[in-house]
């Protein structure tokens, strides 16, 4: 009984740690309206990418996909974030949360999992970058100049990054507000044209379905949720602002995606092999001619730098957040003495990416499906044994459930993930297990130098845990 009410005590400490940390170094925290569009950007970013939807399974199964799957996938993810970041309102989020529900051994892999997920997923961005401008300048398509563009682009991103995350949130409203400006002048100049006949359609005749293309499509455009988190130590009042930034991030995400989508299927005669990345400027010229064409690619650019950037704020104060936790070494906590931001973490995730980018695409997408949905099952079970293990603890926001009905809630989504596991390739199975090998070893190798040194009272409660 004293050793478990000696844990319970030391983990309320690393609770807090977090928070009382970034409330003494970071003055600057970031209000509600850069909230919505960080998140707002980690999911989603716009319509740009949903095209393959239709080239998979055809209008009707985009349709109901953005329809149906935000009610079986992302208001669960959202409202799993929203309980647990106002209940552990410090950096790290969902590695908090694994240590809390089963100790820090589950921690580290969720960080892990999540960590690379992340910073794998930045990678294609810089390369979607590239691809459009090289529609204005064609030499950036192949050889040394592609390679040096997104060498090029992603250290100046990163850089912007470095900056600050209130600059970058407010650099994020305006970027969103660019962005959405094309689709809605699509949607305007599509009204006359369309043919509601044409969202009924299955699909071009003799094109066969392509499932695991379209789920992951869904998948890869309505996940991470749960990104944010890794923020909240640096939110005006976490409790209250979280639930509201991510139903109205929500609100956004789901028309940016369905307005688009209508008006691009319902206006055009359907030639499915044509929906590949970037078919929606080709629709915008068909719709009002190239200069709407133009205004979308220039959109698509600086929507790809408001995903950069909103997905390396969260990987870089994950990073933050599990060093305050002793699952990384303390200079990953150090911040810029010009923009207290922490430049380790900025330094260190920009060098995976670069590393990584130069990988197909195709296999990017699929690593960062199979790691992120290992680390959502995680989060899933975390949550529901957080309920169980701590029933009166003090949720300022508490999704109006019983446990059963948060099984229910959480088995729907989580037999999706198991579903993207289940058909990976020989490739990414191989690069998961590298990594999850890794994160066992580093686990241990960390947990062997706190024992050659003197322990303090954080490190015996990890030690407890684990």
């Amino acid at each position: 009984m004293l050793e478990d009410s000696a844990q319970d005590y030391l983990l309320d400490q690393e609770e807090t740690l977090p928070t009382t940390t970034t409330a003494i170094h970071n003055p600057k925290k970031l209000s509600i309206i850069p909230l919505i569009f960080l998140i707002y950007f980690e999911v989603s970013g716009g319509a740009y990418g949903e095209e393959a939807a239709v080239g998979a399974a055809g209008p009707l199964w985009a349709i109901l996909g953005f329809l149906i799957f935000p009610f079986i996938w992302s208001i669960p993810e959202a409202l799993v974030t929203a309980e647990l970041a106002t209940a552990f309102p410090g950096n790290g989020g969902y590695v908090m949360w694994a240590h809390r529900a089963f100790g820090p051994f589950w921690g580290s892999l969720m960080g892990s999992w999540k960590f690379l997920s992340g910073v794998i997923n930045l990678a294609s961005y810089p390369v979607l970058c590239v691809d459009y401008i090289k529609l204005v300048f064609p030499l950036l398509s192949s050889g040394l100049p592609r390679y040096a563009a997104i060498l090029f682009s992603t250290l100046f991103l990163s850089f912007l990054n470095y900056t600050g995350l209130v600059i970058v949130g407010y650099t994020a409203v305006c970027l969103g507000v660019i962005s959405l400006i094309p689709f809605l002048l699509l949607a305007l100049f599509s009204i006359p044209m369309i043919d509601p006949s044409r969202w009924i359609s299955l699909g071009n005749q003799g094109v066969e379905k392509n499932w695991s293309l379209f789920f992951n499509t869904l998948f890869w455009n309505l996940n991470f949720w749960d990104n944010a988190s890794t923020l909240a130590g640096e939110v005006e009042q976490p409790q209250k602002t979280f639930p509201k930034a991510l139903f109205s991030a929500g609100l956004l995400t789901c028309l940016a995606y369905l307005v688009p989508l209508l008006a691009a299927t319902g206006a055009t005669p359907l030639n499915q092999q044509a929906w590949v990345e970037g078919y929606f400027a080709d629709v915008a010229q068909i719709i009002a001619g190239k200069w709407l064409k133009v205004f979308l690619e220039i959109g698509a650019v600086l929507s790809i730098i408001g995903l950069y950037e909103a997905q390396l704020s969260s990987c870089v104060y994950q990073l933050l957040g599990m060093a305050e936790l002793g699952f990384l070494p303390q200079c990953f906590s150090v911040r810029s003495k010009w923009f207290n931001t922490p430049w380790v973490g900025i330094l260190v995730s920009t060098s995976i990416t670069i590393g990584v980018s130069f990988i197909n695409f195709t296999t990017l997408i699929s690593s960062v499906n199979f790691l992120y949905s290992l680390g959502m099952l995680l989060e899933f079970a975390s949550f529901l044994w957080l309920r169980r293990k701590l029933p009166t603890m003090k949720r300022p926001f508490k999704v109006p459930m019983k446990l059963p009905g948060l099984v229910v809630m959480c088995l729907i989504p989580s037999g999706f993930l198991v579903y993207i596991i289940s058909v990976a390739t020989g490739t990414v199975f191989s690069v998961s297990c590298l990594v999850t090998l890794v994160t066992v070893v580093w686990y241990f190798v960390m947990r062997f130098c706190k024992s050659k040194r003197p322990t303090n009272v954080e490190d015996e409660g990890l030690e407890q845990v684990g």
